[in-house]
């Protein structure tokens, strides 16, 4: 290959990257950015319900992080937890209070004894494998686990 032809696709190479790279890039479509946030709670541990689960599922309903709705799901071990702490119940009744919506799974709270405990806290106990399977697949949500 002559060096005038090497030099030639040199050129073009560079300006077909350069043009590119200084191209705005595409916009986010708005249906492409989840709307909804569901926070799923499994853990048993007490400082992690308060210093986290508790705390950023409560700012983001109340400080408007997401657009819609925020869901906080009780699951597992978070289940017996919850049933047996006061200030966690309480905790949990104020964020209805703002608005988010309550869940728990009814096989956990079935194994732990405490589906009735929950259901008089206001918490809608039901089978959850279907629900988070869905949530988990639907592009307006964004589930995170603690």
């Amino acid at each position: 290959m002559n060096i005038k032809r090497t030099i030639c696709i040199s050129l073009v190479l560079f300006f077909v990257g350069f043009s590119a790279c200084t191209e705005e890039p595409e916009s986010i479509e708005e249906s492409d950015t989840p709307t909804k946030l569901a926070v799923v709670w499994t853990s048993g541990d007490r400082d992690v319900a308060l210093k986290m689960v508790f705390m950023y599922t409560y700012n983001a309903k109340k400080n408007g992080w997401w657009d819609d709705e925020v869901q906080l799901i009780v699951w597992g071990p978070s289940s017996k937890l919850l049933s047996e702490d006061e200030e966690l119940q309480e905790y949990v009744s104020n964020m209805e209070k703002i608005g988010i919506k309550l869940s728990a799974c009814k096989a956990c709270a079935d194994m732990y004894g405490v589906a009735e405990k929950l259901t008089e806290l206001g918490i809608e106990v039901k089978y959850m494998g279907t629900e988070l399977t869905d949530l988990l697949k639907d592009k307006d949500w964004k589930v995170v686990t603690f």
